[in-house]
């Protein structure tokens, strides 16, 4: 398997599972319809446990475009494999929120609620302050980031190695994205991926819905997005300097 390729289906199967909870938690008539934020933080973690295992042998299992940004500033992968980790990234998440329409395509058309059927593919503050949101972000992203710097500092200094979040092994990262769900998860959805809120976000902009369908919020967007990158480069920052 080539890293695209690992990369394309370790992120689709990330997205397909734990946007797949959202969908299964807030649509309508659904078996697991109102399970709650404790349903969706554990299923995400999970989520994360199939993608690494699957991408793990392959590159690290990246799954996150802050990931490979904290990794090609701490010279551990070229700008050019870095490219490559990012597309392949953006495409396997927009073709697991794909996945997720197709999946709970009967119940997104029951469901009448636009920023409810939204909200089963991309984040959304509980609280709208965007500087505030934007600091949730990198702090979630930072936390992320500098722990899988600490649990893979064994194995950094081996060029034999791929450095990713599978290079700790894929439980741990479970764990970690699970307790950052459940703490610090409350005020944005805690994206903590800029492929995990653009691909799915882009894919809700394009697909037809039955009934009323929510805008892309393309102001709050970028929130995602630079939030994580701001929170990966503190990360390798921080790292470098208490090396």
């Amino acid at each position: 398997m080539t890293p695209f390729i690992a990369e394309f289906i370790g992120t689709a199967l990330l997205i397909l599972l734990g946007n797949g909870v959202v969908a299964n938690v807030v649509l309508k008539d659904t078996k697991g319809n109102g399970g709650g934020w404790i349903v969706i933080t554990t299923a995400w973690g999970l989520a994360v446990f199939v993608g690494v295992c699957v991408a793990g042998p392959y590159t690290g299992a990246h799954l996150n475009p802050a990931v490979t940004l904290t990794m090609t500033i701490l010279g551990k992968i070229s700008l050019a494999t870095a490219l490559v980790y990012w597309g392949a990234q953006l495409l396997g998440a927009m073709f697991g929120a794909f996945l997720v329409w197709v999946f709970y395509k009967d119940h997104f058309d029951r469901t009448e609620d636009g920023p409810t059927k939204q909200a089963a593919f991309c984040t959304a503050p509980a609280v709208r302050n965007l500087g505030r949101n934007f600091i949730s972000e990198v702090i979630g992203t930072f936390v992320l980031l500098i722990t899988i710097l600490y649990f893979t500092d064994p194995k950094i200094g081996d060029t034999t190695q791929t450095i990713g979040m599978g290079s700790m092994g894929a439980l741990p990262v479970a764990f970690l994205v699970w307790v950052i769900g459940l703490s610090l998860g409350g005020t944005t959805g805690y994206a903590i991926n800029p492929a995990r809120d653009l691909g799915p976000r882009i894919v809700h902009a394009l697909l037809p819905f039955k009934q009323s369908k929510a805008g892309a919020d393309w102001g709050y967007a970028w929130i995602p997005i630079l939030g994580p990158a701001v929170g990966a480069t503190l990360a390798a920052l921080l790292f470098m300097y208490l090396k």
